[in-house]
């Protein structure tokens, strides 16, 4: 097996979803192959954008691309994809993290192996870009970036030293980082009441909600996730609202929830709330399967008590 970096570009021509497939021609097909069962790493070049390495995620097949000769699918392992907390540069202090784009003197290569969108990736350069995007620490950075007292109490504190891998693989370390992407994305906002509310300690109220659940093949990317209070989080999993097919209207099981609850929860226009950046918009196809999925059809016939 081998680890790759696949270039990918947010308004790609392509079919690429990079938490579902990989769209590639020929010339990177023996590359793609070897990497089946392993893992890749997402790279945007930066005259296309800002990000840099940005995600990571483990191919799982690779298919002939069906009605186009000549060109491949990589298909990406359900629930394997995660975006970089923090996402990475090509440069840092001026030197490539890849050993291939790295000339003997340490400067940065030109042309030739940059401009291949799949890149064959040592194991040691793809431990170091994961460490940076994914850093050892993000479980207690999260626990104490509201704490100060928690924050003084762990400053002394070394933190558990995992294998790359294992932090990859271990839902709590995935919880996290999915949780802070997508709060972030949505500006720490609640996408269906508008509402940015903080406790006394500037902790946000919102919490993360995955649009098509982990263990029913969703995925940790942002685009499957919904910044949500915990009533409408709790509502949204339970099928009483979801989106509509413009993305953004919100749907309400009329029948279950009452008008003036509607009134008090949602925003009044009843259209969600979206990222700045569209990159982060919720899937059109995730929202369709908690449409066709979830909503309307998880709860039972028995009453409600809206208090």
């Amino acid at each position: 097996m081998t680890k790759l970096i696949l270039l990918h570009k947010a308004d790609s021509i392509y079919e690429d979803e990079p938490d579902v497939v990989y769209d590639f021609p020929r010339s990177y097909l023996k590359a793609a192959q070897e990497a089946v069962g392993d893992w890749v790493i997402y790279y945007e070049p930066v005259k296309a954008g800002p990000r840099g390495y940005f995600a990571v995620a483990k191919i799982q097949q690779v298919i002939p691309k069906p009605g186009v000769e000549g060109r491949y699918l990589a298909l990406i392992e359900p629930g394997s994809y995660l975006p970089f907390d923090t996402e990475v540069p090509r440069l840092v202090d001026g030197r490539p993290l890849e050993a291939s784009l790295t000339e003997t003197d340490g400067t940065p290569k030109k042309g030739g192996a940059v401009q291949r969108a799949v890149r064959r990736l040592p194991e040691a350069d793809f431990a170091r870009i994961v460490d940076l995007g994914l850093p050892q620490d993000l479980e207690r950075r999260e626990e104490t970036r509201y704490d100060p007292v928690m924050d003084h109490m762990a400053e002394d504190a070394a933190p558990f030293q995992r294998p790359v891998l294992e932090r990859l693989t271990r839902r709590r370390y995935r919880d996290v980082a999915f949780r802070r992407k997508v709060r972030a994305a949505y500006d720490y906002r609640c996408a269906m009441s508008g509402l940015q509310l903080r406790n006394g300690g500037g902790r946000p109220e919102v919490q993360a909600a995955h649009i098509r659940p982990v263990e029913r093949q969703g995925s940790d990317s942002t685009r499957n996730g919904l910044a949500l209070s915990g009533t409408l989080h709790w509502m949204f999993d339970r099928g009483l609202i979801s989106v509509a097919e413009d993305c953004e209207t919100i749907l309400v099981s009329r029948n279950k929830v009452p008008g003036e609850v509607v009134n008090r929860l949602l925003r009044p226009d009843g259209k969600l709330w979206k990222p700045a950046a569209r990159k982060d918009w919720p899937s059109p196809v995730n929202l369709r399967w908690h449409r066709e999925n979830v909503f309307g059809q998880v709860m039972s016939d028995a009453p409600i008590n809206w208090g």
